[in-house]
């Protein structure tokens, strides 16, 4: 139901856009603060996703760098602020604490800011949806069909090599056939191809990145929240990676044009 529910407010517009991602933002923080052992209605847990809704806030009007720089206001307050509270590995909570504020936030900006560009906020948003679940299917596939060498046994060691090379090239192959429908009119091939990759690679790292942090908490799942599945930081721990990768693609073309221009 994410998914049809996701590409729903996609298509629909801005508004009912930016209604999912608060949602999303109240979920994934909840998530953050939870992995790190405290809670997120009192401090200083509450301190994440209230630096996160207000920059995310201040990205809807348009005020992109006010968001980013209350975004990093947030990360060192909490970090600062927070006391070092009892866990079981170094380092103290409170950089874990304030790291979800960038984490979480950055992303989340992304994401406003792509769909909030009404020309081509529609079609930049979709190619990335699109490429980031094509690099995570192909990955599986052909990661349990080949298998082979671990790509990074130490953080995933369910992941292969062979397993990254399909997902590469998944989302490069979806990549382009979303471009040609998202945008009919003989799109730049070896330029889809970059964007495309470039997009993947992020939703692998994103998803090491995930992997790294829930060994270090010693925690299967970000929260059960998602019977059989995990969490939502699990289902979009490759997507907060990449969305940032394809705002500053976004942002490199021009407003109003398709990223992968």
């Amino acid at each position: 139901m994410l998914g049809p529910g996701a590409v729903l407010c996609i298509w629909l517009g801005a508004v009912p856009w930016t209604a999912l991602m608060t949602v999303a933002i109240a979920l994934l923080t909840w998530e953050w603060v939870r992995l790190c052992g405290l809670r997120s209605r009192a401090r200083p847990g509450v301190a994440v996703p209230a630096a996160v809704f207000v920059a995310c806030a201040l990205s809807v009007f348009g005020l992109t760098v006010p968001a980013l720089a209350c975004l990093f206001a947030g990360f060192l307050g909490t970090w600062i602020g927070a006391p070092r509270l009892r866990r079981r590995t170094p380092p103290p909570p409170a950089l874990w604490l304030a790291a979800g504020v960038l984490y979480i936030g950055i992303a989340g900006i992304a994401l406003i800011e792509l769909r909030h560009d009404n020309d081509a906020g529609r079609g930049n948003v979709l190619f990335l949806f699109l490429v980031v679940w094509a690099s995570d299917i192909g990955a599986y596939l052909v990661g349990r069909l080949i298998g082979g060498p671990k790509l990074a046994p130490a953080i995933s060691p369910g992941k292969t090599w062979s397993g990254a090379a399909g997902g590469l090239l998944s989302s490069m192959g979806i990549g382009w056939l979303a471009a040609d429908w998202l945008a009919p009119g003989n799109p730049d091939v070896a330029k889809v191809l970059i964007v495309a990759a470039l997009l993947g690679i992020a939703t692998q790292l994103g998803d090491l990145l995930e992997s790294a942090v829930k060994r270090h908490f010693k925690v299967k799942d970000s929260s059960m929240l998602i019977p059989g599945h995990g969490g939502l930081l699990d289902r979009l721990d490759g997507l907060l990676a990449a969305a940032p990768v394809a705002a500053l693609l976004a942002f490199g073309v021009g407003y109003g044009v398709p990223l992968w221009r």
